[in-house]
Protein backbone atom coordinates (compact mmCIF):
# COMPACT_ATOMS: atom_id res chain seq x y z
CA UNK A 1 0.00 0.00 0.00
CA UNK A 2 1.40 3.61 -0.96
CA UNK A 3 2.44 5.83 2.08
CA UNK A 4 1.27 9.48 1.41
CA UNK A 5 3.05 12.21 2.83
CA UNK A 6 0.39 12.94 5.66
CA UNK A 7 1.09 9.43 6.70
CA UNK A 8 4.35 9.58 7.70
CA UNK A 9 3.68 13.41 8.83
CA UNK A 10 4.30 13.33 12.77
CA UNK A 11 1.26 13.48 14.94
CA UNK A 12 0.73 16.61 17.13
CA UNK A 13 1.64 16.24 20.55
CA UNK A 14 -1.49 16.88 22.72
CA UNK A 15 -1.70 18.64 25.64
CA UNK A 16 -4.03 19.75 28.95
CA UNK A 17 -3.55 23.01 30.95
CA UNK A 18 -4.53 23.45 34.17
CA UNK A 19 -4.78 25.97 36.55
CA UNK A 20 -4.77 25.34 40.56
CA UNK A 21 -6.87 28.15 41.68
CA UNK A 22 -6.96 29.15 45.55
CA UNK A 23 -10.51 31.20 46.20
CA UNK A 24 -9.29 33.89 48.03
CA UNK A 25 -9.67 37.85 48.17
CA UNK A 26 -8.41 39.63 45.53
CA UNK A 27 -7.86 43.01 44.47
CA UNK A 28 -8.97 44.38 41.16
CA UNK A 29 -6.16 44.58 39.94
CA UNK A 30 -4.99 40.92 40.31
CA UNK A 31 -5.63 39.07 37.23
CA UNK A 32 -8.61 36.71 37.10
CA UNK A 33 -8.58 32.86 36.93
CA UNK A 34 -9.75 33.22 33.25
CA UNK A 35 -7.01 35.60 31.93
CA UNK A 36 -4.46 33.64 33.97
CA UNK A 37 -5.30 30.12 32.27
CA UNK A 38 -5.47 32.39 28.81
CA UNK A 39 -2.32 33.05 29.36
CA UNK A 40 -1.19 29.54 30.66
CA UNK A 41 -2.39 28.35 27.09
CA UNK A 42 -0.65 30.64 25.01
CA UNK A 43 2.63 29.98 26.69
CA UNK A 44 1.61 25.90 26.05
CA UNK A 45 0.59 26.71 22.80
CA UNK A 46 3.80 28.66 21.80
CA UNK A 47 6.11 25.69 22.04
CA UNK A 48 4.39 23.59 19.76
CA UNK A 49 1.21 21.84 22.15
CA UNK A 50 -2.11 21.52 20.57
CA UNK A 51 -4.32 22.44 23.81
CA UNK A 52 -7.20 20.24 23.83
CA UNK A 53 -8.48 20.64 27.07
CA UNK A 54 -8.01 23.46 29.74
CA UNK A 55 -9.65 24.38 32.86
CA UNK A 56 -9.62 25.61 36.54
CA UNK A 57 -9.59 23.80 39.30
CA UNK A 58 -10.49 25.58 42.40
CA UNK A 59 -7.95 24.43 45.34
CA UNK A 60 -9.28 24.52 48.81
CA UNK A 61 -5.87 22.55 50.71
CA UNK A 62 -2.84 22.19 49.20
CA UNK A 63 -2.54 18.55 49.68
CA UNK A 64 1.80 17.66 49.90
CA UNK A 65 1.36 14.67 47.74
CA UNK A 66 -0.43 16.30 44.47
CA UNK A 67 -1.35 19.83 45.15
CA UNK A 68 -4.38 18.57 43.74
CA UNK A 69 -7.63 16.77 45.87
CA UNK A 70 -7.93 13.13 45.55
CA UNK A 71 -11.19 13.25 43.52
CA UNK A 72 -9.61 16.26 41.56
CA UNK A 73 -6.89 13.85 40.12
CA UNK A 74 -9.12 11.21 39.86
CA UNK A 75 -11.37 12.62 36.99
CA UNK A 76 -8.18 14.67 35.76
CA UNK A 77 -6.90 10.99 35.29
CA UNK A 78 -10.22 9.93 33.01
CA UNK A 79 -9.93 12.94 31.29
CA UNK A 80 -6.22 12.84 30.32
CA UNK A 81 -6.95 8.92 29.42
CA UNK A 82 -10.07 9.90 27.23
CA UNK A 83 -8.09 12.75 25.61
CA UNK A 84 -4.74 10.45 25.28
CA UNK A 85 -3.03 13.80 26.76
CA UNK A 86 1.17 13.75 26.25
CA UNK A 87 1.90 16.41 28.58
CA UNK A 88 0.00 17.79 31.55
CA UNK A 89 0.98 21.36 32.10
CA UNK A 90 -0.49 22.87 35.85
CA UNK A 91 0.11 26.69 35.64
CA UNK A 92 1.46 26.36 39.25
CA UNK A 93 4.94 25.77 40.80
CA UNK A 94 5.01 21.88 42.13
CA UNK A 95 7.27 20.15 44.27
CA UNK A 96 9.56 17.29 42.21
CA UNK A 97 7.66 15.08 44.73
CA UNK A 98 4.29 15.96 43.73
CA UNK A 99 5.13 16.24 40.03
CA UNK A 100 6.77 12.93 39.99
CA UNK A 101 3.43 11.54 41.85
CA UNK A 102 1.13 13.14 39.19
CA UNK A 103 3.02 11.66 36.37
CA UNK A 104 2.26 8.29 37.90
CA UNK A 105 -1.14 8.47 38.66
CA UNK A 106 -1.99 10.28 35.22
CA UNK A 107 0.44 7.93 32.64
CA UNK A 108 1.98 11.03 31.03
CA UNK A 109 4.47 13.89 31.31
CA UNK A 110 3.67 16.75 34.13
CA UNK A 111 5.42 20.46 33.74
CA UNK A 112 4.67 23.06 36.01
CA UNK A 113 4.68 26.63 34.98
CA UNK A 114 8.02 26.94 35.95
CA UNK A 115 9.15 24.21 33.50
CA UNK A 116 7.04 25.74 30.78
CA UNK A 117 8.72 28.89 30.84
CA UNK A 118 11.98 26.92 31.08
CA UNK A 119 11.08 25.47 27.56
CA UNK A 120 10.04 28.49 25.94
CA UNK A 121 13.12 30.76 26.61
CA UNK A 122 15.57 27.42 25.50
CA UNK A 123 13.15 27.31 22.21
CA UNK A 124 13.97 31.41 21.63
CA UNK A 125 17.08 31.72 23.46
CA UNK A 126 19.51 32.64 19.81
CA UNK A 127 22.35 34.33 21.16
CA UNK A 128 25.59 33.19 23.02
CA UNK A 129 24.21 35.22 26.81
CA UNK A 130 21.48 33.79 25.78
CA UNK A 131 21.35 29.95 25.42
CA UNK A 132 24.22 30.39 28.23
CA UNK A 133 20.95 31.98 30.58
CA UNK A 134 19.08 29.14 29.57
CA UNK A 135 21.15 26.43 30.23
CA UNK A 136 22.07 28.16 33.44
CA UNK A 137 18.19 27.86 34.39
CA UNK A 138 17.98 24.62 33.15
CA UNK A 139 20.89 23.31 35.26
CA UNK A 140 19.13 25.54 38.57
CA UNK A 141 15.75 24.04 38.43
CA UNK A 142 16.64 20.11 37.37
CA UNK A 143 19.56 20.54 40.40
CA UNK A 144 16.16 20.05 43.14
CA UNK A 145 14.63 17.49 40.84
CA UNK A 146 17.20 14.42 40.22
CA UNK A 147 14.72 12.21 41.90
CA UNK A 148 12.75 12.67 39.00
CA UNK A 149 14.78 13.27 36.06
CA UNK A 150 17.35 9.95 36.74
CA UNK A 151 16.04 6.27 36.87
CA UNK A 152 18.94 5.18 38.44
CA UNK A 153 20.02 7.26 41.06
CA UNK A 154 19.60 4.38 43.50
CA UNK A 155 23.33 2.85 42.56
CA UNK A 156 26.16 3.82 44.42
CA UNK A 157 29.85 3.85 43.17
CA UNK A 158 32.97 4.04 44.50
CA UNK A 159 34.72 2.01 47.56
CA UNK A 160 36.72 -1.07 47.16
CA UNK A 161 37.85 -3.84 49.81
CA UNK A 162 36.05 -3.72 53.24
CA UNK A 163 36.97 -0.62 54.27
CA UNK A 164 36.69 1.55 51.38
CA UNK A 165 33.21 2.29 52.32
CA UNK A 166 29.37 2.45 50.16
CA UNK A 167 31.09 5.13 47.89
CA UNK A 168 29.85 7.68 46.49
CA UNK A 169 25.79 7.24 45.56
CA UNK A 170 24.76 8.57 41.56
CA UNK A 171 22.45 11.21 42.52
CA UNK A 172 25.55 12.62 44.64
CA UNK A 173 27.61 12.50 41.43
CA UNK A 174 25.31 13.65 39.15
CA UNK A 175 24.40 17.01 41.63
CA UNK A 176 28.21 17.67 41.66
CA UNK A 177 28.64 17.80 37.80
CA UNK A 178 25.79 19.80 37.46
CA UNK A 179 27.05 21.74 40.63
CA UNK A 180 30.41 21.96 38.39
CA UNK A 181 28.79 22.98 35.22
CA UNK A 182 26.93 25.98 36.79
CA UNK A 183 30.26 27.43 38.23
CA UNK A 184 31.53 27.34 34.61
CA UNK A 185 28.49 28.68 33.25
CA UNK A 186 28.98 31.66 35.79
CA UNK A 187 32.58 32.23 34.79
CA UNK A 188 31.32 32.51 30.86
CA UNK A 189 27.93 34.96 31.91
CA UNK A 190 30.61 37.13 34.19
CA UNK A 191 32.72 37.40 30.78
CA UNK A 192 29.72 38.36 28.65
CA UNK A 193 28.67 40.99 31.55
CA UNK A 194 31.95 42.49 31.40
CA UNK A 195 31.70 42.53 27.46
CA UNK A 196 28.68 44.00 27.48
CA UNK A 197 29.85 46.50 30.04
CA UNK A 198 32.75 47.54 28.18
CA UNK A 199 29.86 48.25 24.98
CA UNK A 200 28.11 49.86 27.44
CA UNK A 201 31.30 52.35 28.61
CA UNK A 202 31.75 53.01 24.56
CA UNK A 203 28.28 54.38 24.03
CA UNK A 204 29.32 56.38 27.29
CA UNK A 205 31.82 58.10 25.35
CA UNK A 206 29.97 58.41 22.05
CA UNK A 207 27.75 59.11 23.85
CA UNK A 208 23.84 58.84 22.70
CA UNK A 209 20.87 58.39 25.31
CA UNK A 210 19.52 55.12 25.94
CA UNK A 211 16.11 54.24 25.88
CA UNK A 212 15.03 50.68 26.86
CA UNK A 213 11.55 48.83 25.96
CA UNK A 214 10.01 47.20 28.47
CA UNK A 215 6.89 45.83 29.14
CA UNK A 216 4.59 42.28 29.78
CA UNK A 217 5.47 39.65 27.33
CA UNK A 218 3.72 40.15 23.68
CA UNK A 219 3.02 44.03 24.83
CA UNK A 220 4.23 44.42 21.23
CA UNK A 221 7.73 45.72 21.96
CA UNK A 222 9.88 44.47 19.10
CA UNK A 223 6.80 45.16 17.14
CA UNK A 224 7.18 49.15 18.06
CA UNK A 225 11.07 48.44 18.47
CA UNK A 226 10.88 47.39 14.10
CA UNK A 227 8.18 50.35 13.10
CA UNK A 228 10.65 53.09 14.61
CA UNK A 229 14.44 51.78 13.60
CA UNK A 230 13.62 50.01 10.21
CA UNK A 231 14.55 46.84 11.71
CA UNK A 232 13.76 43.29 11.27
CA UNK A 233 13.84 42.00 14.79
CA UNK A 234 11.42 38.75 15.38
CA UNK A 235 8.17 39.76 16.17
CA UNK A 236 5.12 37.77 16.54
CA UNK A 237 1.50 37.23 18.41
CA UNK A 238 3.28 34.83 20.81
CA UNK A 239 4.60 35.43 23.89
CA UNK A 240 8.18 35.43 24.93
CA UNK A 241 8.78 35.95 20.75
CA UNK A 242 11.97 37.61 21.41
CA UNK A 243 14.21 36.50 24.43
CA UNK A 244 17.68 38.40 23.76
CA UNK A 245 18.61 42.54 23.50
CA UNK A 246 18.60 44.32 20.68
CA UNK A 247 19.69 47.99 20.28
CA UNK A 248 19.76 49.85 17.73
CA UNK A 249 20.59 54.03 16.86
CA UNK A 250 17.89 55.69 15.91
CA UNK A 251 17.15 60.12 14.85
CA UNK A 252 14.61 61.88 16.80
CA UNK A 253 13.03 65.06 15.02
CA UNK A 254 15.30 67.51 16.37
CA UNK A 255 17.96 65.22 14.81
CA UNK A 256 19.46 64.25 18.05
CA UNK A 257 20.64 60.31 17.83
CA UNK A 258 19.54 58.10 20.52
CA UNK A 259 20.12 54.01 21.43
CA UNK A 260 16.76 51.49 21.22
CA UNK A 261 16.99 48.71 23.17
CA UNK A 262 14.41 45.86 23.40
CA UNK A 263 14.32 43.67 26.12
CA UNK A 264 13.04 40.25 27.05
CA UNK A 265 8.84 40.49 28.49
CA UNK A 266 8.22 40.23 31.42
CA UNK A 267 5.42 37.79 33.12
CA UNK A 268 4.06 37.03 36.61
CA UNK A 269 5.64 34.19 38.32
CA UNK A 270 8.67 34.55 36.57
CA UNK A 271 10.75 31.40 37.61
CA UNK A 272 13.50 32.36 40.12
CA UNK A 273 15.86 31.04 38.36
CA UNK A 274 15.08 33.10 35.55
CA UNK A 275 15.45 36.17 37.69
CA UNK A 276 18.57 35.44 38.48
CA UNK A 277 19.76 33.87 35.48
CA UNK A 278 18.65 36.97 33.50
CA UNK A 279 20.18 39.77 35.18
CA UNK A 280 22.73 40.47 32.33
CA UNK A 281 19.16 40.86 29.91
CA UNK A 282 17.92 43.60 32.28
CA UNK A 283 20.92 45.67 32.53
CA UNK A 284 20.20 47.81 29.64
CA UNK A 285 17.10 48.90 31.67
CA UNK A 286 19.18 50.16 34.18
CA UNK A 287 21.80 51.94 32.17
CA UNK A 288 18.70 53.26 30.19
CA UNK A 289 18.40 57.12 30.64
CA UNK A 290 14.77 56.81 29.69
CA UNK A 291 12.69 53.69 30.29
CA UNK A 292 9.82 52.90 27.74
CA UNK A 293 7.00 50.82 29.19
CA UNK A 294 5.09 49.51 26.21
CA UNK A 295 1.46 47.98 27.60
CA UNK A 296 -1.26 46.15 25.65
CA UNK A 297 -4.03 49.00 26.42
CA UNK A 298 -6.43 46.64 24.80
CA UNK A 299 -5.84 43.82 27.15
CA UNK A 300 -8.68 43.24 30.14
CA UNK A 301 -5.55 42.54 32.09
CA UNK A 302 -3.63 45.69 31.34
CA UNK A 303 -3.46 46.99 34.52
CA UNK A 304 -2.70 44.02 36.13
CA UNK A 305 0.25 43.17 33.76
CA UNK A 306 1.46 46.73 34.87
CA UNK A 307 1.69 45.86 38.51
CA UNK A 308 3.50 42.45 37.28
CA UNK A 309 5.96 44.92 35.68
CA UNK A 310 6.23 47.23 38.56
CA UNK A 311 7.02 44.94 40.90
CA UNK A 312 10.00 43.57 38.59
CA UNK A 313 11.48 46.92 38.91
CA UNK A 314 11.07 47.49 42.45
CA UNK A 315 12.97 44.08 42.93
CA UNK A 316 15.77 45.52 40.87
CA UNK A 317 15.98 48.59 42.99
CA UNK A 318 15.84 46.31 45.96
CA UNK A 319 19.24 44.65 45.04
CA UNK A 320 20.50 47.47 43.94
CA UNK A 321 20.20 46.47 40.41
CA UNK A 322 18.48 49.70 38.71
CA UNK A 323 18.48 53.65 40.51
CA UNK A 324 15.19 54.11 43.02
CA UNK A 325 13.90 56.98 40.55
CA UNK A 326 13.37 54.19 37.97
CA UNK A 327 9.72 55.78 37.49
CA UNK A 328 10.87 59.35 36.84
CA UNK A 329 12.72 58.08 33.99
CA UNK A 330 9.51 56.13 32.25
CA UNK A 331 7.61 57.07 29.69
CA UNK A 332 3.93 54.95 29.51
CA UNK A 333 3.50 53.82 26.01
CA UNK A 334 -0.34 52.56 25.51
CA UNK A 335 0.09 50.10 22.71
CA UNK A 336 -2.76 48.72 20.27
CA UNK A 337 -4.55 51.75 20.93
CA UNK A 338 -5.91 50.81 17.34
CA UNK A 339 -8.42 48.17 18.99
CA UNK A 340 -10.05 50.80 20.94
CA UNK A 341 -10.94 52.83 17.81
CA UNK A 342 -7.02 54.95 17.64
CA UNK A 343 -4.71 57.02 20.24
CA UNK A 344 -7.42 60.07 20.80
CA UNK A 345 -10.03 56.90 21.93
CA UNK A 346 -7.11 56.23 25.00
CA UNK A 347 -7.29 58.99 27.92
CA UNK A 348 -3.52 59.98 28.15
CA UNK A 349 -1.75 62.14 30.48
CA UNK A 350 1.96 64.11 30.65
CA UNK A 351 3.96 60.94 31.14
CA UNK A 352 1.84 58.46 28.29
CA UNK A 353 1.25 58.43 24.76
CA UNK A 354 -1.08 56.07 22.94
CA UNK A 355 -0.32 54.18 19.75
CA UNK A 356 -0.34 51.42 17.36
CA UNK A 357 2.88 49.94 16.60
CA UNK A 358 1.24 48.28 13.69
CA UNK A 359 -0.24 50.82 12.12
CA UNK A 360 2.01 53.30 12.64
CA UNK A 361 -0.71 56.20 14.74
CA UNK A 362 0.97 57.85 17.17
CA UNK A 363 4.99 57.01 16.28
CA UNK A 364 5.36 60.46 15.80
CA UNK A 365 3.96 61.38 19.04
CA UNK A 366 5.82 59.31 20.77
CA UNK A 367 9.16 60.14 19.20
CA UNK A 368 8.42 64.20 20.13
CA UNK A 369 7.75 62.60 24.09
CA UNK A 370 10.99 60.96 23.88
CA UNK A 371 12.85 64.18 22.31
CA UNK A 372 11.30 66.92 25.15
CA UNK A 373 11.72 64.81 27.89
CA UNK A 374 15.52 64.23 26.68
CA UNK A 375 15.83 68.18 26.31
CA UNK A 376 14.17 68.48 29.90
CA UNK A 377 17.35 66.77 31.25
CA UNK A 378 19.90 69.52 29.34
CA UNK A 379 21.59 72.12 30.29
CA UNK A 380 21.67 75.72 28.01
CA UNK A 381 25.64 77.13 27.61
CA UNK A 382 27.52 79.30 25.31
CA UNK A 383 30.81 79.13 23.67
CA UNK A 384 32.81 81.31 22.11
CA UNK A 385 35.39 79.54 19.41
CA UNK A 386 37.22 80.90 16.22
CA UNK A 387 35.54 80.23 13.27
CA UNK A 388 38.35 78.19 11.94
CA UNK A 389 37.66 75.41 15.12
CA UNK A 390 35.40 73.30 12.86
CA UNK A 391 36.01 69.95 15.62
CA UNK A 392 34.78 71.73 18.09
CA UNK A 393 31.54 72.99 16.77
CA UNK A 394 31.03 69.94 14.53
CA UNK A 395 31.26 68.03 18.67
CA UNK A 396 28.16 70.70 19.42
CA UNK A 397 26.29 69.57 16.74
CA UNK A 398 26.48 65.95 16.93
CA UNK A 399 26.01 65.58 20.57
CA UNK A 400 23.98 68.66 21.53
CA UNK A 401 20.67 70.85 20.25
CA UNK A 402 22.42 73.97 18.84
CA UNK A 403 19.44 76.23 19.10
CA UNK A 404 21.61 79.32 18.33
CA UNK A 405 24.59 81.17 16.40
CA UNK A 406 26.29 84.61 15.81
CA UNK A 407 29.02 84.28 13.83
CA UNK A 408 31.63 87.07 13.35
CA UNK A 409 34.68 87.97 11.21
CA UNK A 410 36.74 85.83 13.37
CA UNK A 411 34.53 83.92 16.36
CA UNK A 412 30.89 82.50 16.67
CA UNK A 413 29.28 81.94 19.75
CA UNK A 414 27.18 78.91 19.59
CA UNK A 415 23.98 77.92 21.60
CA UNK A 416 23.64 74.60 22.61
CA UNK A 417 21.59 72.02 24.74
CA UNK A 418 23.67 69.25 26.44
CA UNK A 419 23.07 66.69 28.46
CA UNK A 420 25.49 67.18 31.96
CA UNK A 421 28.23 64.57 30.77
CA UNK A 422 27.95 65.67 27.32
CA UNK A 423 28.74 69.02 28.96
CA UNK A 424 31.78 67.52 30.89
CA UNK A 425 33.14 65.80 28.08
CA UNK A 426 32.95 68.93 25.57
CA UNK A 427 35.07 71.09 28.47
CA UNK A 428 37.46 67.81 29.10
CA UNK A 429 37.75 67.30 24.94
CA UNK A 430 38.15 71.39 24.40
CA UNK A 431 39.52 73.09 26.91
CA UNK A 432 40.40 76.27 25.00
CA UNK A 433 36.70 76.61 24.63
CA UNK A 434 35.23 78.36 27.42
CA UNK A 435 31.62 78.70 28.12
CA UNK A 436 29.99 82.03 28.21
CA UNK A 437 28.37 83.24 31.77
CA UNK A 438 25.15 84.52 31.03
Amino acid sequence: MATTLSDTKPSATRGAVILPWEKTAHDQDIRAAEARLEEAVGLAASIGLVIVRQAVLLVRAKRSSTLLGSGQVDSLKIAVQADKIDVLVVDARLTPGQQRNLEKEFGCKVIDRTGLILDIFGARAATKEGTLQVELAHLEYQRSRLVRLWTHLERQRGGFGFLGGPGETQIEADRRMIGDRIVRLKKELEQVRRTRGLHRQARKRVPFPVVALVGYTNAGKSTLFNALTGATVYAQDQLFATLDPTMRAITLPSGRRIILSDTVGFISDLPTELIAAFRATLEEVAEADIILHVRDIAHPDSAAQKKDVFGVLHDMARDNMIEDDWSSRMIEVMNKADLLGGPDAVPQTADTVAISAITGEGLPALLDVIDRRITSSMEEVRYCMALSDGAASAWLYQHGEVIGRDDGEENTTISVRLLAEDRARFESLFKHVAPLIA
